[in-house]
């Protein structure tokens, strides 16, 4: 038997641990692992491996060592201003949010979802492929909250439409899974939307089409994420690694927590916004865990607002 066959049945499988590592999603690095652009302690691999602890794996100009500490899932959370833009490629040369992130070694921050240039509020980025997918592809309905400040105040008729009837959009229809007015001054008003997609500028095109211009947009929560009340325009703050643990086990990729604590931006509020074709909840996730580990660009304590 030599070592590929051993392999098989032990250890972690080859995709998934990739997908971890921040190179794609499992599904991708199963077509990589077929293209043969991946090797293991330097032989091709093959479908259905799986990798121990040690292992060397490469796969495009990239190397990790299996069960490194440094190629653990990574979560930060970064409250981005208006003004920059959610690329890496801009022939603009506009100001990035990827300029103000932490540098890795070995891996890549994967940015969850995207926020247009005028958009602020809550943006994720891990480093793991998987999860990066989990939380931003359509089937698994995440949500997402957002605090709309519109020039004009909605009408019942129009509330009841983005609720109940659909705002109809050239790309299809679109229903809010929840609207709230929040008030307002004079000719602005202050509106909570929450919906389960994220197709470009959904928001803003969903009140331009009612007749409402958006003038101010921030997101506010992704999944059982929260912005953190503390954490600042410009900063960034990574979470701890029992935070991590409660989101990939409410994902659907890991299990097991930390005990929660109050300050935390992952909340039990939101469990039922768990991701999948079941919406049920996996034992023991979305509790709230332990406050930020880390933050950048000044003091950041985390907290939920309930």
């Amino acid at each position: 038997m030599n070592e590929q066959d051993e392999k098989i049945g032990q250890g972690e499988k080859l995709q998934k641990v990739l997908a971890q590592a921040g190179f794609g999603s499992r599904r991708t690095m199963e077509e990589w692992i077929a293209a043969g652009r991946v090797s293991v302690n330097g032989e091709p691999a093959t479908l259905g491996m799986r990798v121990l602890e040690g292992d060397l794996v490469k796969a495009e100009r990239r190397t990790i060592r299996v069960g490194e500490k440094d190629h653990a899932t990574r979560v930060l959370l970064y409250h981005k201003p208006e003004g920059e833009i959610v690329s890496q490629d801009d022939p603009e040369k506009r100001a990035s949010v990827f300029d103000k992130l932490p540098k890795l070694r070995g891996q890549k921050w994967i940015a969850v979802g995207r926020l247009d240039f005028n958009t602020s509020g809550l943006l994720i980025f891990t480093t793991s492929g998987e999860l990066a997918n989990r939380l931003m592809h359509p089937r698994f309905e995440v949500e997402r909250e957002y605090a709309v400040r519109v020039q004009g105040k909605m009408t019942e008729a129009q509330m009841d439409q983005a609720l109940k009837l659909g705002v109809e959009l050239e790309d299809g229809p679109v229903k809010f899974e929840k609207l709230e007015d929040h008030g307002g001054e004079g000719f602005n008003h202050w509106y909570r939307v929450m919906l389960k997609e994220g197709r470009n500028r959904v928001v803003r095109r969903t009140f331009d089409a009612l007749g409402l211009p958006v003038s101010r947009l921030m997101r506010v929560r992704f999944g059982i994420v929260n912005l953190p009340p503390r954490l600042k325009r410009g900063m960034t703050a990574e979470l701890g690694e029992g935070e991590v643990a409660q989101i990939l086990d409410w994902a659907g990729i890991a299990t097991g927590s930390d005990e929660p604590q109050q300050d935390s931006p992952v909340s039990r509020q939101n469990e039922r916004a768990q991701p999948g074709k079941t919406g049920r909840r996996p034992a023991g996730a979305a509790r709230p865990v332990r406050g930020v580990r880390r933050a950048s660009g000044g003091k950041s304590k985390a907290s939920v607002k309930r």
